[in-house]
Order: C-alpha cells, then structure tokens, then sequence
C-alpha cells in the first residue's frame, strides 16, 4: 500500500474564541508556530489596519463596497458585523485547505463560531478561553491603548453575555496561566487531528491488514 493515500487525513477548523484581552492571539500564534499543519484563517475586515498590522497577513482589508460584493457572491463561511466594522472568512480557502488534509484556525467572536458551526458541524471544533477574571481583562486592554474607553466598557459587557454561552463550546481552557493554557489548547488540536471520522487512511489500512495472508 502505498503511504501517502493510506495515512490521508481531512483537515479540521479549529475556531478558538475568548473576549478581548485575554490571550488568545498570543495562545493561537504559538500553535500555529509549533504546528506546520496549521493555518490561520485571513479574515476580510472593513475596519482600519492598527499600528503593525499588514493587508494579507493579519486580514485582508477592504471597504465596504467590496465587502457587500463578497456578500452578494456567497463568498464567506461565516460574516458579522462587530463594533461598526464588518468581519467575514472567506470560504473556498478554508475548504480547499480541509480537502488537501490541512487545518484552518480561526481567532474569531462567538457570533462568527455558531454560524461556521451551523455550516460545518462535521469539522468545527470550537474552543473557548476563560478569562483569570474580568479585572484583569479590563487592564490588559487598557494597557494595550489599542481602544477608546467606551469600546472597552462594550468590550466588557460583551465578555460577560458570551461567557454565559460557555456550555455551548466542546471545549473551555482557563488562560490563568499561558503555559498551561498552551499545552490544554495543543493537546485537544492533536486528539481532535486524530479522531477516527477525520482519519480517512483508516479504513482501506484495516482492511489491508485483514486482507494480509499469514
């Protein structure tokens, strides 16, 4: 048999979901980093690029003209409009890298996650990241002076009506301390890599053991 059609796997989206400020781009860089098989889903965006950030590497960033056009085409997975500016993923990408055996993380809001899981039920993995508390989440943010004061108060407020949704994630991880967060957060991408549905190299290698005279 030959190997690379009996070890074939389909990729999986790894959508992992936290309020503001609580680590999560930090957690899911370093997985990608570690993980080859791993790629960050580039979402388009209508809001303006931050200081250091990159047309294509952190998102695609158009207007809202071309934003609609991709709407009206069908072109996203999943889209939503969050503090006046509209985010969306686009979906061929995502389901082309799925069908070469590859993974496609999405750093993405609660809304963007319940509608890619009622797309693809079969290939979400949703993981949601707890906050040590809500006071240590409102000094993060203030300390990265990327928001206004009345965006961090929304911010906040939103924390609290999506944690209540936390039952709802196949998975929940306490960033309380980064390592360990770290390690919960590649161990549940490596088991859930390896289940039995994704692993589609399974089925003919039994069969060829079964089928071995001895």
């Amino acid at each position: 048999m030959s190997s690379e059609p009996a070890f074939k796997r389909r990729g999986l989206m790894l959508a992992v979901v936290s309020p503001s400020g609580v680590g999560k781009t930090s957690l899911t860089r370093r997985l990608i980093a570690d993980h080859p098989d791993l790629h960050l889903s580039i979402s388009a965006t209508t809001r303006d690029p931050r200081p250091g950030e990159h047309d294509g590497r952190e998102y695609h960033f158009v207007d809202r003209a071309s934003f609609q056009a991709m709407i009206d085409d069908d072109a996203f997975l999943e889209w939503a409009e969050v503090y006046g500016n509209f985010y969306g993923s686009p979906k061929k990408p995502i389901f082309d890298s799925l069908e070469r055996g590859e993974s496609v993380l999405f750093d993405i809001d609660f809304q963007g996650s319940e509608i890619i899981r009622d797309h693809a039920p079969e290939d979400v993995v949703r993981v949601y990241v707890l906050p040590p508390s809500l006071a240590e989440m409102s000094r993060r943010l203030h300390a990265r002076s990327q928001d206004s004061e009345e965006v961090i108060h929304k911010r906040l407020g939103r924390a609290k009506d999506e944690v209540a949704q936390w039952s709802k994630f196949d998975y929940v991880i306490l960033n309380d301390d980064f390592d360990k967060a770290y390690a919960e957060l590649a161990h549940i991408y490596h088991a859930e890599r390896s289940r039995r549905s994704r692993s589609l190299w399974i089925e003919p290698f039994i069969q060829g053991l079964l089928d071995e005279e001895i």
